[in-house]
Order: C-alpha cells, then structure tokens, then sequence
C-alpha cells in the first residue's frame, strides 16, 4: 500500500470530493395523519433535514405506541399527547410512554404545580428520561377566545405565568406561540427550552386554524430552541423539498431580515 503525506494528494491523482456539510433545521416536523403508512413515508422523507418528528393525538389514538415506534425508527420523537389530569394519572402515563422513546413529551401547564411535579418526577426516574414541554397557551387561541373561557388579561402575560410556574416544577421548557417567544425567553433564560408552533414560511397557505403566527426565521430570532411545522411541509407537493428548503433558509448567514 502505498503512503504518503496526510493532506497531500499525490499527482495526476484525483482530489476526493468532500461534499457539504448538510444543516439539519431546528424543525419538528408535525406528521397529523391517522394513516401509518402514509405517516412512515414522510418521516423517512423529512429525517435528513430536520430535528425530528412529532407525532400527536391524531396518530397515537388511531394507532397506538407500537405505530409510533415504528414510525419514529431512527428519528427523534416528540410525542404531542398534551397530558392533562390529576398528578397520579399523568405521572402513570409518562411512565407508559417512557416505552416510546420520546425525546420531547407535552403535558398542559394549566394542570397545575402538582401535577407537572407528578410528572417530572416520573421522568426523571427514567434511564433515559423524556424532556417534558409545558403547552402554556395553545396558538389556535385568540385574545377574544381566552376572553370567552374566563382567562382575564393578555395571553403574553398568561403565557409567561404557565412558563414560569413549569419551570419551578421541573419541567424542560415550554410550548409558546411565536409572539411570546421573545418575552419568553427573556423571563425563563436560556437553558428552558422553547418549542414553538404557528411557524408559516413565505408563501406557504395560512387558511388553517393557527391564530398566532410567526415566520420560521423570525421566531429563531426570538429565540425558539425549535420549531413545529406541519402542513407547510407535509401538504407539500414534495414533503422533502419543503422540508430542505426551510432548512436552508435557517442555515446560518442564510436568514432573511
């Protein structure tokens, strides 16, 4: 075998191509189908450009965990079941769903301080424990919506009280719309988590019933940890298209003011 010296290519020997370096987005993918096949092919079609998948109600009471196993092979899991009851019920279900393997668990903040505690606790007795997200305010909600369910005052200073109140339980961070994002951030540090929903890209169909919403570069700059983005991508003509063209618009120097 023939050596020579590293980094140096003999002559009239070809240079190796060295291809570049692909960015995976800070993105969820939202996969809301009860079809498992069809929920399988566009996991595999997004995986190489984003963070992950997330896989809700829709799908996980159609199908059940075995499904979501399967559908998640390979890929980080956020498992979006928005867990809300008295603290031993939920601490029992994030016991069952430790089988998954979600990387990222839902249960809403409006449940309490001892049920998110229930919660955490269940968790982190885990070897390898989910991180739990707290749904603060959910962005299909309006300020006249949360006026109507007796919420007084606005949903920013809502949202900071549940975030902050999940924090103190142990929770890992929090769900948010993109318009609280910064306040947010601001309030809770950087090491909580943000994972923010209501993200349309340019020219994507905002007839859908997102209220509070926020392009993908924009709420980054807020200071999202991720994003979830669902039909934009998985309505697509080309889910993987789609998906690697948000990925390159949240690539680093690539961002539009």
């Amino acid at each position: 075998m023939t050596t020579g010296t590293p980094g140096v290519v003999a002559p009239g020997v070809a240079a190796p191509v060295v291809a570049a370096p692909v960015f995976v987005a800070p993105v969820f993918v939202a996969i809301d189908t009860p079809d498992a096949a069809r929920a399988a092919r566009l996991a595999a079609a997004v995986a190489p450009h984003v963070a992950g998948i997330k896989l809700g109600l829709e799908f996980f009471v159609a199908n059940g965990p075995d499904a979501v196993r399967r559908v998640a092979q390979g890929v980080p899991l956020f498992l979006d079941l928005k867990l809300h009851d008295i603290p031993n019920t939920v601490a029992g279900a994030v016991r069952s769903a430790l089988a998954v393997g979600a990387r990222y668990l839902t249960l809403h903040a409006s449940g309490g301080p001892a049920m998110l505690r229930a919660a955490a606790d269940a968790a982190r007795a885990a070897p390898r424990p989910p991180k739990l997200l707290a749904v603060t305010v959910l962005t299909s909600l309006a300020e006249d919506d949360l006026a109507r369910i007796g919420q007084i005052g606005p949903a920013r200073a809502q949202v900071e009280r549940l975030a902050l109140m999940a924090r103190a339980a142990g929770c890992d961070g929090a769900v948010c719309s993109p318009h609280e994002t910064a306040a947010l951030r601001a309030a809770c540090g950087a090491g909580f988590d943000l994972v923010v929903p209501g993200i349309r890209p340019a020219g994507s169909n905002g007839g859908d019933d997102q209220k509070r919403v926020m392009a993908p570069d924009q709420a980054i700059a807020a200071g999202a940890s991720y994003l979830v983005i669902g039909r934009p991508i998985t309505g697509a003509p080309d889910p993987a298209a789609a998906a690697r063209a948000i990925a390159e618009s949240l690539a680093p120097g690539r961002a539009t003011p």
